[in-house]
C-alpha cells in the first residue's frame, strides 16, 4: 500500500497560519461575545419533561443544524437500543427488522448514507457496509447522542445524510461523587406461542457507575447491559417474477417482454414461514479520566458489543416452476400472474419444498480510545485522540430442505411429481392457497429430508486512526477562534465464503440419498390466528437430523474451488465452488484528511451573530485483492492457487487493484440571533458518503474469447468506485418559549447528489489501463493463429451520472404545558412531522413488468408524536410514530429491493417512583402489531407480510 504525502496537512496548517495571522492583526476592533447561556431563565422540572428541555437547550447551541438526545432523556426511556431512541427525533426513520428497528435513514436517505462515530472516532461495522447496526449499541452505556444534518470542516467526512455521534460518559462532569444504576426487567412477547420451540420471555439487564475521587482529579465508569429477547415472526415472502411464460393465449399480445411480448410474467414463488429464535446481547463500557491540574485531561475509554442471534425459519417453500409448469385461471395484474392453478408437467421442477433452516449470528463489535487534551496556554488549545474500531460477524446459514415422497419407506423412494398449487395474491392481505399435497406435508411417511446446504459468510471490519486537533482563541471582531488539524485512518476490511451441500433441493439423489424422518425427530405444526387456513407442516430437529444423516458428524464447511475451471484435481466435487474463492479478500483503505475552521463571533447592528465557516481536504488510497482469470497464461503472472483443502487452481493471477483521489469539503454555519428567544440558521456545504466497503472488494474477472479475441470481464463490485458527493442547504428557524418549557421549529434543506452506484454494461472498456493483465495476442485453438485482442464489454459497479435533488421542510414542536393549573400542569408533548420528496428514482422488474421507485430510505411524510403526562412520582406517555411507504431491502429476501407500505408504530409506557431511589415501569412496544408489508412495485404484487407481535416490558430501576 502506497503511503500519503503530507500535501493535505500542510496546506491546513498553512491555511490556518495566514488566517491566524490576518485575524490577530485587526485585534483593534473588538465586540463582546454572546453568553446565551447566562441569559437563559431555566425551570426546573423532572423526567421525560427534564430530558425533553435538555435536548432542546444543547440543541440551541450548537453551532450546526443539529438534533439532541440528552443523558437523562436515554436513561428515562428503556429504548431497546440506540435506533429506538434515534427514530423520535424530527426526519429520522428506521427499517424494522425482525421487529427490531436497526438501521436509521436520515431526511429520506438510506443507512448507506449515514455516518457514525462513538466518543467522535469512526465505527466500523459488521455488515460490511458504512452503516452501524445500532441496535448493537445498548442505550443504558450511551449518555448523549447528537445527529448533525449540516456538517462543519472538523467533522469527519462522510455522512451526505447526516452524522450520528455517541457519546459514552465522562464520570468527571458527573454532578454526583458517586452514582449507580441499576435496570431490570422482564419481557413478553405475544406472538411466540404461536410459533412452534419460539421462546416466549426474555429480560433486559444494566448495571453502570460513575465516580469521582482524589480530590475530583480521577474519574472511572462502568457499564454493563445484557439484553435476552425472543425474535419471533409469522410471515409470507412473495418470490421476485424472474421468469415469462404465456399464460393468457391472447392473440397479437404485445404488452410483454421485448424477447416475447407474447408472454406473461411469472413468479419463481412464495414463502409461508415462521420465525423463531434467540437475541442476546452483551454490552460493557469503561471509561476512565484523569485532570491532575486543571489545563490537561487524558481520557482512555473502551465500548464492546456482543449480538448473538440464533434463529430458525421453518414452514413452506413453494417454487412455481417457471415456463416448465401449467397455468390454468390465471388472474392478472397489467401483465403479471398474481394468480392461477399451477400443475407441474413432466420436465418441469414444480414443487413444494418443506425448510427447516437454522441460522447463527455471532456478532462482535470492539471500540478503544485514548484522547488527551491540553489547554497550553489560554488561547491554545491542543487535543490529540488515538482510536481503534474493530467488528466481526460470523453468519452460518444452514438450510434443510424436505421433499414430499410417493411412499417414504420405499427402498428407493420416489419423489411425488404429483403437484398442483392454486394460489390468489390479494395485495397487503394474505394470500388464498392450497395444494393437492397439503396432507402429505405433516406425514413422516411421505415428507424426506432431501438436501443440507451451510453457507457461512464471514467478516472482519477494522481502522485504526490517529487525530490531532488546534484550537486557538482569537481577539477578533468578526471570529472568536480557529480550528485546524488532521486525521490519518487506516481501515482494513475482509470477507470469507465457504460452503458445505448434500442431497438434492430439487429431487432424490441417487449419490447423496434422502433421509427418511422419524417420530423423534419431527413436531407437526398448525398455523393460528390469520394464518391459520395454511396447512400444517413438519417441523424438523436439525441435530437429530443431522446425526442421523451423518452418524460420524456433518462435514464442515470450506473454501474451495470445488470441480471449477482450472483445477488440477476436483477430489471427487461434482459441483463448481469457486465463488467462495473469488468473492473472499481483502479491502483496504487509507484516508488523510486535514481542515481549517474559523468559528464566527461578531454582530451586524445589534444583532448577534455565531457560526463557522471551513474546508476539509480528504486525500483517498483505496484497493482490494483479486483473482485475476488469466486462463494459466504463465506470462501474465498465473500462480497455482491452493484452497483450503488442498485442491489446486492454475488459471488465476492474485493481484491488487484500485484507486486514489482528493476532495475539497468547504461549509458554512450561520446562526442569527433575532431575538433572546429566536434564531435563524443557514447552513451550506460540500459532503461525501463513501460507497459500501462490502462493495469495493475486488470479485472481478476479465478474458479473452479465443476465437474473436475480444475481452469482457465482469464484477458485482468495483474497488475504483468513488464516493456519492452532493452540495447541501439548510435553514431552520428556531422559537424557544420562555421559561424553557419548549420551542418550536421549522427547518428546509435541498441536497442535490450527483451520482449513485448502478451496475452497468461498459462497451471498449481498457482492461490493461485499468489494471488488468491481459494478453495482447491469443491463440485462435482453431487455426493456430495468434489474435489480437480487443477491448470489450465490462459489468460493473459504476457511480453512474443520474444523480438529482433531495429537498423537504421539517416542523417540530415541543410544549411542557406548565402554565396550566394543576393537576394538568404536568401534561406535554413532543411531536415533528417531516415531508421530503426527490427526483432520484431507479428501475426495478421485481414485479415482472419494469416500473420506477423511488430512492431508498424516502418516505415523503414521517410523523412522530409523543404525549406525556407526570404527578408527583408518577409518569406515563404514548409513542406514535409513523412513516408513508418508502424503498428499502425487502425482509429475509438479499438484493430484492422493493416498495414498503406505510407503517404505524405505537409504543405505551407507564411508570411510578416509589422513592427517590427506587421506582418500577411498564412499557408496551407495538401496541397495536403492527405488521411489515412490502409489494414488488404495485400493491396488489405481494412481497412480504411479516408480523413480530408486541413486546411487554415490567421491571425497576434503582439509582442511588
Amino acid at each position: 500500500m502506497g503511503k500519503f504525502k503530507l500535501s493535505a496537512l500542510m496546506l491546513a496548517m498553512f491555511a490556518a497560519s495566514s488566517v491566524l495571522a490576518a485575524v490577530e492583526s485587526d485585534a483593534q476592533s473588538t465586540v463582546k461575545k454572546p453568553q446565551l447561556e447566562e441569559d437563559l431563565e431555566v425551570i426546573e422540572v423532572r423526567g421525560f419533561s427534564r430530558s425533553l428541555i435538555q435536548s432542546l437547550n444543547q440543541k440551541r447551541f450548537t453551532d450546526t443544524v443539529s438534533e439532541q438526545l440528552s443523558a437523562d432523556d436515554l436513561g428515562a426511556l428503556p429504548d431497546v437500543s440506540m435506533a429506538d431512541a434515534l427514530t423520535r427525533l424530527p426526519g429520522i426513520s428506521a427499517v424494522r427488522t425482525g421487529g427490531q428497528a436497526a438501521e436509521i435513514n436520515i431526511r429520506g436517505m438510506s443507512g448507506g448514507f449515514v455516518f457514525s462515530t462513538l466518543n467522535g472516532r469512526e465505527q466500523v461495522s459488521t455488515s460490511g457496509s458504512r452503516s452501524i447496526e445500532f441496535d448493537q449499541y445498548p442505550s443504558e452505556l450511551i449518555s448523549s447522542a447528537a445527529v448533525y444534518k449540516s456538517p462543519k470542516a472538523s467533522l469527519i467526512e462522510g455522512g451526505v445524510a447526516g452524522t450520528v455521534e455517541l457519546q459514552t460518559a465522562s464520570p468527571l462532569d458527573n454532578d454526583q461523587q458517586h452514582k449507580f444504576v441499576v435496570n431490570a426487567r422482564g419481557m413478553y412477547n405475544d406472538r411466540a406461542s404461536e410459533v412452534n420451540d419460539a421462546t416466549e420471555f426474555g429480560d433486559r439487564i444494566s448495571f453502570s457507575y460513575q465516580g469521582k475521587y482524589l480530590d475530583d482529579t480521577l474519574g472511572v465508569a462502568l457499564g454493563y447491559a445484557r439484553l435476552f429477547q425472543p425474535s419471533v415472526a409469522t410471515q409470507f415472502i412473495g418470490l421476485a417474477y424472474n421468469d415469462n411464460k404465456d399464460v393468457d393465449g391472447v392473440a397479437n399480445d404485445t404488452n410483454g417482454p421485448e424477447l416475447k411480448p407474447e408472454n406473461e410474467y411469472i413468479s419463481e414463488g412464495f414463502e409461508l414461514q415462521h420465525l423463531g429464535g434467540e437475541e442476546t446481547r452483551n454490552g460493557y463500557m469503561a471509561a476512565i479520566e484523569w485532570a491532575p491540574v486543571d489545563n490537561f485531561k487524558l481520557k482512555g475509554d473502551v465500548f464492546l458489543s456482543r449480538f448473538d442471534t440464533e434463529s430458525f425459519a421453518r414452514g413452506l417453500r413453494v417454487k412455481l416452476g417457471g415456463p416448465t409448469a401449467t397455468y390454468t385461471n390465471a388472474q392478472l395484474e397489467g401483465n403479471s400472474v398474481v394468480g392461477a392453478s399451477v400443475n407441474r408437467t413432466s420436465k418441469g421442477y414444480t414443487r413444494v419444498e418443506i425448510v427447516n433452516d437454522d441460522n447463527q449470528d455471532f456478532d462482535e463489535v470492539d471500540s478503544y480510545g485514548v484522547n488527551a487534551d491540553w489547554q497550553v496556554t489560554e488561547r491554545l488549545n491542543v487535543n490529540v485522540d488515538v482510536s481503534l474500531s474493530r467488528a466481526k460477524s460470523n453468519f452460518r446459514n444452514g438450510l434443510l430442505w424436505a421433499l414430499v415422497a410417493e411412499d417414504a419407506s420405499a427402498e428407493e423412494p420416489v419423489l411425488d411429481k404429483n403437484v398442483s398449487i392454486n394460489y390468489q395474491l390479494n395485495g397487503l392481505n394474505l394470500p388464498d392457497v392450497g395444494f393437492n399435497q397439503a396432507a402429505a406435508f405433516s406425514d413422516i411417511d411421505r415428507v424426506m429430508v432431501s438436501k443440507y446446504g451451510i453457507y457461512p459468510y464471514q467478516n472482519e471490519d477494522e481502522v485504526s486512526a490517529y487525530r490531532l486537533d488546534f484550537k486557538y482563541e482569537l481577539n477578533n471582531s468578526w471570529f472568536s477562534s480557529v480550528e485546524f488539524g488532521a486525521r490519518y485512518s487506516d481501515r482494513e476490511y475482509s470477507n470469507n465464503r465457504s460452503v458445505f451441500e448434500y442431497g438434492n433441493d430439487g429431487d432424490f439423489s441417487v449419490s447423496e440419498p434422502p433421509l427418511r424422518l422419524t417420530n423423534d425427530m419431527v413436531n407437526v405444526v398448525d398455523w393460528e390466528g390469520d394464518f391459520s387456513y395454511f396447512p400444517s407442516y413438519l417441523a424438523i430437529d436439525l441435530d437429530k437430523a443431522l446425526n442421523a444423516w451423518f452418524p460420524e458428524g456433518a462435514p464442515e464447511p470450506v473454501k474451495t474451488w470445488g470441480n471449477a475451471d482450472g483445477v488440477v484435481d476436483s477430489q471427487g466435487y461434482t459441483t463448481n465452488y469457486s465463488w467462495t474463492m473469488l468473492q473472499s479478500g481483502s479491502v483496504y483503505e487509507e484516508v488523510l484528511s486535514a481542515y481549517a475552521m474559523l468559528n464566527i463571533n461578531t454582530e451586524i447592528g445589534t444583532m448577534p451573530v455565531l457560526g463557522n465557516i471551513g474546508i476539509r481536504r480528504v486525500d483517498t488510497d483505496q484497493s482490494a485483492t483479486i483473482l485475476e482469470n488469466v486462463n494459466g497464461d504463465l506470462s501474465l503472472g498465473a500462480q497455482n492457487i491452493t484452497d483450503s483443502i488442498g485442491i489446486i487452481n492454475k488459471n488465476y493471477l492474485p493481484n491488487v487493484l484500485g484507486t486514489t483521489y482528493t476532495d475539497y469539503l468547504p461549509s458554512l454555519n450561520l446562526n442569527f440571533q433575532l431575538t433572546d428567544n429566536t434564531q435563524l440558521r443557514f447552513a451550506a456545504a460540500k459532503v461525501m458518503s463513501r460507497p459500501p466497503i462490502n462493495r469495493l472488494a475486488g470479485d472481478a474477472s476479465a478474458q479473452a474469447d479465443k476465437t474473436s479475441g475480444k475481452i469482457n470481464g465482469s464484477s458485482t463490485n468495483n474497488p475504483f468506485l468513488k464516493p456519492f458527493y452532493a452540495d447541501q442547504y439548510d435553514i431552520s428557524y428556531e422559537h424557544y418559549f420562555d421559561e424553557s418549557d419548549g420551542a418550536l421549529v421549522i427547518a428546509g434543506f435541498y441536497k442535490n447528489i450527483d451520482s449513485f452506484i448502478d451496475t452497468i454494461a461498459i462497451e471498449g472498456f481498457d482492461f490493461k489501463g485499468n489494471g488488468f493483465n491481459v494478453p495482447e495476442y491469443i491463440e485462435n485453438p482453431v487455426s493456430g493463429e495468434q489474435v489480437a485482442t480487443t477491448n470489450g464489454t465490462y459489468t460493473t459497479a459504476v457511480n453512474n451520472a443520474n444523480g438529482g435533488y433531495i429537498r423537504g421542510i421539517e416542523l417540530a414542536y415541543t410544549q411542557v404545558f406548565s402554565f396550566l393549573p394543576a393537576p394538568f400542569d404536568g401534561l406535554g408533548f413532543n411531536g415533528s412531522y417531516s415531508y421530503t420528496e426527490s427526483e432520484v428514482e431507479s428501475i426495478t422488474s421485481l414485479g415482472g413488468e419494469t416500473v420506477t421507485q423511488g430512492l431508498p430510505g424516502l418516505s415523503k411524510n414521517v410523523l412522530n408524536g409523543t404525549l406525556f403526562y407526570s404527578l408527583d412520582n408518577f409518569e406515563t406517555r404514548l409513542n406514535v410514530r409513523y412513516r408513508s411507504d418508502f424503498v428499502s431491502e425487502q425482509v429475509a429476501i438479499n438484493e430484492q429491493v422493493v416498495n414498503f407500505d406505510a407503517e404505524t408504530v405505537v409504543d405505551f409506557q407507564t411508570s411510578y417512583q416509589f422513592t427517590d431511589s427506587f421506582g418500577m415501569l411498564l412499557q408496551v412496544n407495538n401496541l397495536t402489531d403492527e405488521p411489515t408489508q412490502s409489494y414488488f412495485g404495485n400493491e396488489n404484487i405481494t412481497g412480504t407480510t411479516q408480523y413480530f407481535g408486541r413486546q411487554v416490558y415490567l421491571g425497576f430501576t434503582y439509582s442511588h
